[in-house]
């Protein structure tokens, strides 16, 4: 979340080359207004802003070279602009650090390497308790200390102490800065007014455990209600996309019953436009009983707040009295960049405390970290389907699989992006990212920065929501781009 506000979408607020224009001393004096974060010193931004001199004079402006500078839909005063600028460089080494702990616990990040069927490959370091069946083997301590070691657990607290800082005196203070000079984007962008979440971060080991972030969803707006999540309840039509089925292109279809048959149907690239064509997606339209929802982090904090989730509540309320809005002001463009930055402080709070769980339960003698029982392939029924929804950064993610004779038969995702970014459907209803866009004011449709803040709004990834092909039936295996 920090990565995408900073670097993926504060642009779409902030006037870089206007930053140029910035007094360092009053920029030091907003600085320490927003937050107590030591790096607010006009020397500093003194010496920030001579780096961006410098790069603008150059001529070289690499990532911002093809931005809307000077746009008249930029608010923020000079000071502002150098402010954010200059924590989007301290967050390209915030990122840096916190990825450590992904480093740490999973090998290598990104595309970690210690994951496997059943848990992780992961050994703590120190001898303890004899191995019992459904226990990972023990290994000695090394000289660079794994991840599981008293050196790594405590290297792992310190980055969750440094991330946090950041988090509560960097990212949340710059989002409700940019916000308060944004204030009549918490009308724009509205969508569908139907979010669905499927729940994360199980606070105990039951069989189903209460979830820190609730499953559920809003339908129109109602802040009153949660309705039930049912997985059978999720399916998808290719009306508009790319795409056939077998039988009825206008049919819903569950996806542990989906098909991927590419089937291009728009003009011939290069092109201009769309207009005239009926398909015109790669993505293909889910639904929930034939709704269309939007899914993310505003998704998951209206779910946990009506819910009641009592982090969440208090969160939420904080940042509207501060900002002076109501709840309605959350279904808005505005709303998701704020709903991310909330989602970020809720989590970022439970970080030490699950740390803290993880060496309660190694100083007991736990030390099993994957279960085994599944792992030899003899084991495994000769047809088996499975289901698994959870939520990523972007939103609700759900797995549909069947398995036969030990080999992978079919094989769907439906991520987040395929929901945001969803084409009609079959009645012609816009997914939310498209029904989003309608009404947005645009100064200059030459330079629409206005259609990016939005779109950026959900942090979409397209690579993750298209679906790619399936190979001949004699392979017996689907794949997707991702």
């Amino acid at each position: 979340h920090v990565v995408q506000f900073y670097h993926l979408h504060a642009l779409d607020w902030v006037d870089v080359v206007s930053a140029l224009q910035a007094d360092p001393a009053a920029t030091s004096t907003l600085a320490r207004s927003l937050s107590d974060w030591p790096q607010s010193g006009a020397s500093y931004f003194k010496g920030v802003k001579d780096r961006l001199t410098t790069f603008v004079q150059s001529g070289q402006l690499g990532p911002f070279a093809n931005g809307y500078w000077g746009h008249q839909a930029y608010r923020l005063p000079p000071e502002a602009n150098l402010v954010v600028f200059a924590h989007y460089l301290e967050a390209l080494d915030w990122q840096r650090k916190i990825m450590k702990i992904h480093a740490l616990l999973g090998g290598k990040s990104p595309h970690p390497q210690t994951y496997l069927v059943g848990g992780m490959a992961l050994a703590p370091p120190w001898g303890g308790p004899r191995a019992l069946p459904g226990e990972h083997p023990t290994q000695i301590e090394r000289s660079s200390p794994s991840a599981l070691s008293a050196r790594g657990l405590s290297d792992i607290g310190q980055l969750i102490a440094e991330a946090k800082t950041f988090v509560e005196q960097v990212y949340v203070p710059d989002v409700l800065a940019i916000a308060g000079y944004y204030g009549d984007w918490a009308g724009i962008g509205k969508g569908i007014g139907n979010y669905l979440s499927y729940g994360e971060f199980p606070e105990d080991d039951s069989a189903q455990p209460a979830l820190l972030l609730a499953r559920g969803r809003i339908m129109r707006r109602d802040l009153v209600t949660v309705a039930p999540v049912d997985q059978a309840d999720v399916a998808e039509t290719v009306a508009h996309s790319h795409y056939t089925f077998d039988g009825d292109d206008n049919a819903l279809r569950h996806p542990a019953d989906g098909q991927t048959n590419p089937k291009y149907a728009g003009p011939k690239p290069p092109f201009t436009t769309l207009e005239g064509w009926d398909r015109y997606s790669w993505l293909k339209a889910p639904r929930y009983k034939d709704e269309p929802m939007e899914v993310g982090p505003l998704a998951r904090m209206l779910v946990a707040y009506v819910e009641g989730q009592g982090d969440v509540r208090a969160a939420m309320d904080g940042v509207a009295a501060k900002l002076g809005i109501g709840q309605e002001a959350l279904f808005s463009t505005l709303g998701r960049t704020i709903a991310r930055a909330i989602e970020t402080q809720v989590v970022v709070n439970r970080l030490e405390g699950w740390l803290g769980d993880l060496i309660a339960n190694l100083a007991t003698g736990d030390l099993a970290v994957a279960d085994n029982s599944r792992w030899d392939p003899g084991a495994w029924p000769r047809e088996a389907q499975g289901w698994a929804l959870g939520e990523a950064p972007r939103g609700a993610l759900g797995h549909w699989v069947e398995i036969k004779d030990q080999r992978i038969a079919s094989y769907q995702v439906v991520d987040a992006t395929t929901w945001n970014g969803s084409p009609r459907d079959a009645q012609g209803r816009r997914g939310a990212l498209e029904e989003a866009l309608i009404g947005t004011p645009v100064a200059d449709p030459g330079r629409p920065v206005e259609i990016l803040r939005t779109i950026h709004s959900f942090d979409p990834c397209t690579a993750c929501a298209v679906h790619a092909y399936r190979l001949d039936a004699g392979s017996s295996v689907e794949i997707r781009v991702v």
